[in-house]
């Protein structure tokens, strides 16, 4: 999630109204404007145009990333759990689910990852360190950094698939499930590091626009309904047992990205889009490598 999502909406090729040929824009108003208003700003996938990026549209939109986060998760857990069905193998299962949900973000979390990265690894002040962040060009560390959080990544959702035996009958749609709940915990990190107590590092940019726009009362409603939500998922992954180990992980998942957002603000001065991108990326890997180890213990 870096600075340049904006530009995505012009570039983006917009439904048309059938009787005019013009595009149909979004003044992202409701919880479907503002599922709409994320989907156009942090995918690739085809939404309305947002006629003006403004404040109302930025609370709009990170208000519903986290459901957006598990649209996309449904889509990932079909892909996975449809290719275990077919008999096609735990690593191909979690490759396309990886690919689907890289794919359909046009890898803007990623990239925040290297830029990030890239900042941290160079060890300077933090104005030089933003600088060498904004740079078009990717640093050793920022590879490193893309590596082995796709390696990671890779190895617990190939984890979570081969291992899906142990939840009895039904294992396909059942691992789908915990797939799912990745990127919707990782979007909802990013309504933490949105609240007004955490400082935006560069003035001007996307990341300026969303900053601070998460108020307590946001993140108290949002959390309350998502952890229902994940529990109810692992309820129906094994019962109560499975509920409580889904929302302990994702309470840990929370934390450590908490602990991250604060490492990053003592590092930076503050958050950035890239932060916000490498943010989303450290939480979903930390899922679900927490739900793949704990599947494992299970097995």
């Amino acid at each position: 999630m870096r600075g340049g999502h904006p530009a995505q909406v012009g570039m983006m090729e917009t439904p048309t109204d059938s009787q005019d040929g013009a595009p149909r824009t979004t003044s992202a108003r409701g919880p479907l404007g503002g599922l709409a208003a994320a989907t156009s700003l942090f995918t690739i996938l085809p939404a309305p145009m947002i006629a003006d990026v403004d404040r109302r549209v930025a609370i709009r939109a990170i208000r519903a990333f986290p459901w957006l986060g598990l649209c996309l998760g449904v889509v990932g857990g079909l892909i996975a759990g449809g290719v275990l069905a077919m008999g096609a193998g735990s690593w191909l299962a979690a490759i396309l689910a990886l690919v689907w949900l890289t794919g359909a973000t046009g890898g803007f979390h990623l990239d925040g990852v290297a830029d990030t990265a890239d900042g941290l690894g160079s060890r300077r002040d933090p104005a030089r360190a933003l600088e060498i962040m904004k740079q078009s060009d990717i640093g050793p560390m920022g590879v490193i950094a893309l590596v082995l959080t796709l390696l990671v990544d890779l190895g617990a959702l190939s984890s979570l698939t081969g291992t899906a035996g142990a939840l009895g009958a039904g294992s396909w749609w059942r691992v789908g499930l915990l797939v799912m709940l990745g990127p919707s915990v990782a979007r909802a990190a990013i309504i933490v590091a949105t609240m007004p107590s955490i400082p935006c590092a560069r003035p001007g940019g996307f990341g300026s626009l969303v900053a601070g726009v998460s108020t307590p009362r946001t993140v108290a409603v949002n959390f309350a309904a998502l952890e229902l939500v994940w529990a109810a998922l692992g309820w129906a992954v094994g019962g109560w047992q499975w509920a409580v180990t889904v929302a302990v992980a994702t309470l840990v998942a929370l934390g450590m990205a908490w602990l991250w957002i604060r490492h990053l603000v003592k590092r930076f001065g503050g958050l950035t889009g890239d932060c916000y991108g490498s943010i989303n990326e450290l939480t979903q890997t930390v899922t679900w490598t927490l739900l793949a180890l704990a599947l494992a213990v299970v097995a």
